[in-house]
């Protein structure tokens, strides 16, 4: 039974671990930024990576229109940040792609690493509806062939991120 017991627990921290590194919330004032990460990709020079997202949302019964706002960063093998953080702000079914092509990595290799980073921003008790899910991919520039979709992707929604 203790042994029963321990296993459990040990697996509902493990658990929670890995939960804790799926997402991330900042409340500052009645501001809240979720993220929530992508697994690292390799990005050959033929290719660009793609952040894509969309809000599902709907109006609210109010009138309030859905509208989500945030940012998609990409990272480099060291951590750092790549260019700059690209802003999007969505209404109801609207998608965006935010693209990294490979020569804008600065990698003087034939293939790197890259992880990317959606970030939501939301005003607590504002009534806005945004439900944004997100895809990461990597496709050939010339070509426009997939060859990384990360399914599922992930999704911002209400007050947690879901995979």
């Amino acid at each position: 039974m203790l042994l029963k017991r321990s296993l459990s627990l040990s697996l509902a921290l493990a658990a929670l671990t890995a939960a804790s590194a799926l997402a991330q919330t900042t409340t500052t004032g009645t501001t809240t930024t979720r993220t929530a990460s992508f697994p690292p990709a390799g990005l050959g020079s033929s290719e660009t990576a793609s952040v894509n997202v969309v809000n599902t949302a709907t109006a609210a019964s109010s009138g309030t229109a859905a509208s989500c706002t945030g940012s998609i960063s990409f990272f480099s093998t060291a951590g750092t940040l790549i260019g700059t953080a690209t802003s999007f702000t969505l209404t109801s079914g609207q998608i965006s792609a935010i693209t990294l092509p490979f020569t804008k990595v600065g990698s003087t290799g034939l293939r790197t690493e890259v992880r990317a980073v959606v970030t939501l921003t939301s005003t607590s008790g504002s009534g806005v509806p945004c439900d944004l899910s997100a895809s990461f991919e990597t496709y050939d520039t010339a070509t426009g062939a997939t060859h990384v979709h990360l399914d599922g992707g992930v999704e911002l929604i209400g007050g947690g991120i879901h995979r």
